[in-house]
């Protein structure tokens, strides 16, 4: 009894190290992400997409805060993903809200770091994807439209992520040049928004060349369809056989490009929450989409 009591005690203390860290690290992250806004982003009348770009672009209409609107433009969709994904993926998202919120409108009080705009478009772009990446990458996100898009993929699951998020963001382009009054300041956006993209990609994924995937679920059918419509990847059905139930099992295998592994990963939770998925890095891969066996891209 008492062994098990000592087991409990150091659980606990493990999950209260866990949870300090992680919170240690949105922390972090959420500090770089705001000083890619007030040092780089904002002082260049930069819009470059999202909730940041929204909220740069109606501090020169009306007299708040970058910070503060970006605050208040998340809190409709913190609503929005409490009745949608629960409080405790929002907790964390609420959390990095207002401390990037916090960061923007302490930090607005100094000069900024270049005047240049395509300097502030590349490296302040760069720094909000580091934010953003390690947010993630410690099960949260810092609002704006990544919940918005999250629920319409729920209603809309034909719809792919990156269509939602250009079409948000053009449109948030197109009145970032109506309000700045420059078509510079919309290049200058774009650009951006591509390294955001890119460094996104590099901080989440990495230079994994590819990740293979297997998936046990009794709902394989609805998986493979989804896999096949959405993602447009070869899907591989193995059959075992479970030791302990002696039930046979479907076995799914894919190989996708790195920047697909999150798709995949999405549809089966919501295919199936309680399937067996194992996923690895596939460093070498030769056929179609890939490499050929004599150096060529196939």
């Amino acid at each position: 009894m008492m062994l098990r009591g000592i087991m409990m005690d150091d659980n606990k203390v493990r999950s209260c190290f866990h949870k300090i860290r992680r919170y240690g690290y949105i922390t972090g992250a959420c500090l770089i992400y705001g000083v890619g806004i007030s040092l780089f982003i904002d002082p260049n009348d930069l819009a470059p997409g999202g909730f940041t770009g929204l909220a740069v672009i109606l501090n020169r209409v009306i007299p708040v805060e970058t910070g503060t609107i970006y605050l208040l433009l998340n809190i409709p969709v913190i609503f929005l993903g409490i009745r949608k994904f629960g409080w405790k993926f929002t907790v964390s998202t609420l959390y990095a809200i207002f401390v990037v919120s916090l960061t923007t409108n302490s930090l607005s009080q100094f000069p900024a770091v270049t005047k240049q705009p395509f300097l502030g478009a590349f490296f302040g772009g760069i720094l909000i994807a580091a934010g953003m990446g390690i947010v993630f990458r410690n099960s949260a996100t810092t609002g704006g439209v990544d919940i918005i898009i999250k629920c319409l993929r729920l209603r809309f699951p034909h719809l792919k992520t990156s269509t939602l998020m250009l079409i948000v963001d053009a449109f948030i382009f197109s009145f970032g040049g109506i309000i700045f009054g420059n078509i510079e300041s919309v290049l200058y956006s774009i650009i951006s928004a591509l390294a955001t993209s890119y460094v996104l990609e590099l901080v989440l994924y990495g230079h994994d060349e590819a990740k293979l995937i297997y998936i046990i679920s009794d709902k394989s059918n609805q998986i493979t369809a989804r896999l096949l419509a959405e993602i447009v990847v070869g899907v591989t059905i193995l059959h075992g056989s479970g030791a302990y139930m002696n039930k046979e099992k479907k076995v799914l295998m894919c190989v996708v490009k790195k920047q697909m592994a999150h798709k995949v990963e999405e549809i089966v939770k919501q295919e199936d929450g309680s399937a067996f998925m194992i996923i690895t890095k596939a460093s070498e891969i030769y056929g179609e989409g890939y490499k050929s066996y004599f150096g060529d891209v196939l």
